[in-house]
């Protein structure tokens, strides 16, 4: 938090205002309120969404949905009766199904969701206020961090640490201003190319797809299967060939946009920003995905560009000056 608002909070703090510096504290008051002010804009593309699905969901007609399924069931009962892949009686499958839709919208605890979701929603709370806190006073003692770490770090490996300190600062300073530029190309291809085919909800679905690709490789499906959800929860298709054609325009455009990413956003960002190889990447990535799951992936490239900063700097110190022999 504190290395995204520091580009912004030192622009607002060198700012005059009535011949007057913008004191440092205001600077980050304004840097808050300007991305609080962006993620409630951000939030409000989904509130339309989600009142279409809360008017569709009340007003499910269990039997309707019953009668509009039933043919189809029949086709694939009748396909598996002709090769005896089915010994039972005709109507099995549909009420088979039938019967567990009824236990599983039966086994849902209300109150249980609710409580599941205030619970997570004050833990995310609380570790957005600790993070908020932090965060400030990071901003307002410009470099605070990076003086106490250097306090700690013995006086032969001073220059060495400080110039460590440095790269890593501007790697993952560069790391994160490509991941910015990565979402909002996502969202603008992913916007422009819902609409022109006619997809609702097209900026919705293209903010989640460029939230989710910051997740690596898994990220993109998500976007997709997002769309797809919503394309066919909020669409009328009379007939199978326009839900098959709904697909392929959907599909079309996420793969554009993910053939654009790969192609073009991706090799800037990795090469050019924390220098590794794409191969390298994947290794990382995989190992993340391995120690800590989705949040591995995440985190892994930032970690694992410290680490390997850190290394090569010493490891060119130890070679140039020696300063791990022992006298």
């Amino acid at each position: 938090m504190a290395a995204l608002l520091r580009p912004m909070t030192n622009h607002l703090n060198d700012f005059h205002l009535l011949g007057q510096h913008i004191p440092r504290w205001l600077a980050i008051i304004i840097s808050y309120a300007s991305i609080v002010l962006i993620l409630i804009l951000l939030s409000l593309l989904f509130f339309p969404l989600i009142n279409n699905q809360i008017i569709i969901l009340s007003g499910l007609d269990l039997d309707t949905i019953y009668q509009e399924v039933h043919a189809p069931i029949s086709k694939v009962e009748n396909f598996l009766f002709r090769y005896q892949l089915l010994d039972n009686q005709p109507g099995y499958l549909f009420e088979e199904i039938k019967s567990q839709l009824i236990t599983a919208i039966k086994s849902i605890d209300i109150g249980t969701i609710i409580s599941n979701v205030l619970n997570t929603t004050s833990s995310v709370f609380i570790g957005l206020l600790a993070v908020l806190f932090i965060s400030f006073f990071l901003l307002l003692e410009n470099g605070l961090l990076r003086r106490n770490l250097l306090n700690l770090i013995p006086n032969p490996y001073f220059e060495l640490s400080v110039a460590t300190f440095t790269k890593v600062e501007k790697l993952l300073s560069n790391y994160l201003s490509g991941l910015l530029l990565q979402m909002l190309a996502i969202f603008s291809l992913a916007s422009f190319g819902l609409t022109i085919v006619g997809v609702d909800y097209a900026l919705t679905i293209a903010l989640f797809a460029a939230v989710a690709n910051l997740i690596p490789y898994a990220g993109p499906i998500l976007g997709a299967s997002f769309g797809i959800i919503v394309g066919i929860s909020t669409g009328n298709f009379v007939e199978s060939q326009d839900l098959n054609y709904f697909l392929i325009k959907i599909l079309t455009v996420f793969a554009a946009v993910q053939i654009t990413d790969n192609i073009f956003l991706q090799p800037m960002i990795f090469s050019k920003s924390v220098k590794a190889h794409p191969l390298e990447i994947f290794v990382v990535i995989f190992a993340g995905a391995k120690i800590a799951g989705v949040t591995g992936m995440i985190f892994a490239i930032p970690v694992y560009t410290i680490f390997r900063v850190s290394i090569m700097e010493f490891y060119q110190g130890y070679k140039s000056y020696r300063i791990f022999k022992i006298k």
